[in-house]
């Protein structure tokens, strides 16, 4: 299992490199000067080309990588042009609340996804089945800055129940932060909450039929135990698969819902240094998104290898 995981590890890194590269492409050969974002369209010439300069943006395209490059290697993600502070900095600032907003959005979608999806197993060709299928169908096609817009629309501005934007803290007392996480977190959680539901069904309808299945059940064991203790447990690996897609998505898929709701976290920011080229920003949080994406998938790959360590097996006796 060791090999499988160091193999996994490695494989990781051209992953990582090619995102870095692509970015740092990108925010140069995209319209807009980063001097111009900085000192506002009313700057002289001579002023303008002095903070080229010093931003280092008259070194040639392969300079410039190179430089990048060896800040990486240092630990050193570089500073904000617009906030004049360290972009690792600015990032681990926000953090807090990007987890804050895609775990909650987690908890949600598998408190709900998974029993509903189990129930449809359990209930297979019934109603709630039908019901459950049809609304999860609608839940993964559904793009989800239209659903932010019309949760913003009817629950913030018809009926005024929850706050349009932003966030709060403890200070501003419990019932604020849970009020103003709601929509957001709601939002976010609906497409992997139809993913759990599909996955699970789909997993529990495998195993629920199966002869050892049959066999607890002889025992007299509640129906209720058989499912739970020995259906789910054997259902469990795709589901484990799937949350780990899950976990990354959502926090990449924050940024969006972040712009839609003003949710101060990574996603927001990244929107911000988008608008003010501010290319030393961009880079760092989206090669941060980048490592935390790969990083909980190699997580997601270790667990699965514990859960079920017949991939390990095969996997290695198909290398060998």
């Amino acid at each position: 299992m060791l090999k499988m995981i160091l193999k996994r590890i490695f494989q990781l890194i051209p992953v990582l490199l090619i995102t870095m590269s692509i970015t740092f492409v990108i925010t140069r050969v995209l319209p807009g000067n980063p001097a111009v974002s900085i000192l506002g369209p009313q700057a002289s010439a001579e002023d303008i080309e002095k903070m080229e300069e010093e931003m280092g943006l008259h070194d040639p395209l392969p300079v410039q990588y190179v430089h990048y490059i060896g800040g990486l290697l240092t630990g050193d993600l570089g500073t904000s042009y617009r906030y004049h502070r360290p972009v690792a900095g600015l990032i681990l600032e926000k953090l807090p609340n990007t987890l804050q907003l895609a775990m909650t959005s987690l908890v949600i979608a598998l408190l709900i996804g998974v029993p509903v999806g189990i129930l449809s197993a359990v209930k297979q060709y019934s109603i709630f089945d039908y019901v459950a299928m049809i609304t999860a169908l609608v839940g993964v096609s559904m793009p989800t800055f239209w659903l932010g817009l019309m949760l913003v629309l009817v629950f913030s501005v018809n009926l005024g129940w929850f706050p349009t934007m932003g966030m709060a803290t403890l200070a501003d007392g419990f019932g604020a932060v849970v009020s103003h996480l709601f929509l957001p977190a709601l939002c976010l959680s609906f497409g992997s909450m139809a993913n759990f539901a599909r996955i699970s069904r789909s997993s529990m309808l495998e195993v629920v039929n199966q002869d050892y299945m049959k066999a607890v059940r002889a025992k007299g064991i509640r129906e209720s135990v058989v499912i739970m203790k020995h259906g789910f447990k054997n259902a469990l690996p795709p589901i484990v698969t799937v949350l780990g897609m899950r976990i990354a998505s959502l926090m990449t898929g924050a940024i969006m819902i972040e712009t839609i709701f003003s949710w101060p976290g990574i996603g927001r920011l990244i929107v911000e240094a988008i608008n003010n080229n501010d290319f030393e920003l961009i880079q760092g949080a989206v090669l941060f998104m980048a490592v935390l994406y790969v990083g909980v998938n190699l997580i997601v790959d270790i667990a699965y290898l514990y859960i079920n360590p017949k991939v390990s097996y095969e996997s290695e006796r198909r290398a060998g």
